[in-house]
């Protein structure tokens, strides 16, 4: 994903996505994913030395990257320009891009399908050391998912039967929603291959990030072992 900008059309007007980026508790439901110092994490960024603009239409961030929201008749078009990593964030810049492609997905995702009901979300990473390839473990012909936007199923290496509508698609990220990951409604599914990066991690890595809603414990545990169970299969390396 090499491009300095990233873009998603939301389906909401520009007032409701600049609440989105502005308040603690509504940033939480889309940035990264729950851990301890996420609300640190959020103060960091969204935060500290950042400059607003009158109209709400431009929030400048203390590392370079940019904000924009350009209303459009289909709702909001929400851009943001990555600033120039230094120092040591540079090794980390194409990772840090690609983090930003999954939050922006998850901000869309959380505006149009779960604009009032909090996350719950299931983090699990790895690297893998026999170059596993990150759709063959899963069992995914990326090659034959329909487009965005259009109904899929699949019968996951996992166990799981998952099914719901492709949320997104690039080279390295795959987005679904999953109806068994909500009580009401859908949940969000990304999945992300990491490629080895020097003096980062030596070999081929994956991210599964998981959004929840409304599910009971047992569910939203069952959910979660089965993740780590694939991740400590497949990707077992640090």
């Amino acid at each position: 994903m090499a491009t300095n900008q990233l873009s998603v059309l939301v389906n909401a007007d520009a007032e409701q996505l600049w609440l989105m980026l502005r308040e603690p508790a509504r940033l939480a439901q889309w940035h990264g994913w729950e851990m301890e110092g996420l609300d640190d994490e959020i103060r960091q960024i969204y935060y500290s030395n950042v400059v607003e603009s009158p109209n709400h239409l431009r929030l400048d961030l203390e590392m370079g990257d940019v904000f924009t929201l350009e209303p459009q008749p289909e709702g909001t078009l929400l851009t943001l320009t990555r600033g120039e990593a230094t120092g040591e964030w540079q090794k980390y810049d194409s990772d840090i891009t690609e983090g930003w492609a999954m939050f922006l997905q998850q901000l869309k995702f959380a505006v149009e399908h779960h604009p009032r009901t909090a996350r719950r979300t299931i983090y699990v990473d790895g690297t893998s050391a026999a170059s596993t390839n990150l759709w063959d473990a899963l069992g995914i012909d990326t090659g034959w998912l329909p487009d965005p936007g259009e109904q899929y199923e699949l019968t996951l290496n996992t166990g799981a039967t998952i099914s719901g509508k492709v949320w997104y698609r690039s080279d390295s990220q795959l987005g679904l929603t999953v109806a068994d990951y909500a009580q009401h409604g859908d949940g969000l599914l990304v999945l992300a291959r990491q490629a080895p990066l020097e003096g980062v991690r030596q070999h081929p890595g994956a991210q599964v990030i998981v959004s929840t809603y409304d599910l009971g414990s047992t569910a939203f545990e069952a959910i979660g072992s089965q993740w780590d169970s694939f991740m400590e299969n497949h990707f077992p390396d640090e």
